[in-house]
């Protein structure tokens, strides 16, 4: 597939068909690296990390628990 640099304020810009966009799973403000290697550039997505809920609560500790979600002592009719 063919391309052409076009320039985009004072930067160069490269525009990536929907196609290959799609099949890299890139869409808007997704994060790549760039990198010049054997003369070539070469685009890589960056993917975001993919977290667990239990990896995360397992990082929870008294010392960095935020007290804000101290839910108190039940008021009303509430049932705790």
């Amino acid at each position: 597939m063919r391309g052409r640099i076009q320039k985009w304020g004072n930067s160069l810009a490269l525009r990536i068909p929907k196609s290959l966009a799609d099949e890299m799973c890139m869409r808007q403000n997704s994060s790549i690296q760039l990198m010049i290697k054997e003369g070539a550039l070469v685009v890589t997505p960056e993917r975001e990390p993919q977290w667990r809920l239990e990896e995360l609560l397992e990082k929870v500790t008294e010392a960095n628990i935020h007290r804000e979600w101290e839910t108190g002592s039940a008021e009303g009719d509430e049932i705790w």
